[in-house]
């Protein structure tokens, strides 16, 4: 069975549900609390390969923190990924990975297309 892992935040309602949904499906992913072990920018370039997204697309944008840093559209790849590091607040959350595929859980429903990409059709009978 493929490994998952949940970027997580437990304060989160959203990051909760997913985490749940996870498990509901009989996975037990490892679970990295990004607030307190932000990723690295290896990481971050492995996620963002994964989601086939933009740094961009993985900033919260309507944290404070956003405005503060001068952070926008136009801000370039490395200057996202450092604030993602130095501010983990901004990253999005929950992202759940395999090593091979990733996606935002937001919704948290997103979980069961990354589920049925590695082989695994979800527990709960939802097609995705």
């Amino acid at each position: 069975m493929q490994e998952f892992t949940i970027y997580h935040n437990p304060r989160c309602s959203k990051s909760r549900q997913a985490l749940a949904l996870l498990e509901q499906n009989g996975i037990t992913p490892s679970v990295i609390l990004y607030l307190q072990t932000p990723p690295s920018k290896n990481e971050l370039n492995k996620l963002l390969t994964q989601l086939k997204l933009s740094a961009h697309d993985i900033i919260r944008t309507q944290e404070p923190e956003y405005n503060a840093l001068k952070l926008s559209q136009d801000s370039t790849k490395a200057t996202l990924l450092a604030a993602i590091i130095s501010t983990p607040k901004l990253l999005q959350r929950p992202i759940v990975a395999t090593q091979y595929a990733a996606v935002i859980a937001r919704p948290p429903e997103n979980i069961l297309s990354l589920i049925n990409i590695n082989g695994n059709p979800p527990l709960n009978g939802n097609p995705t």
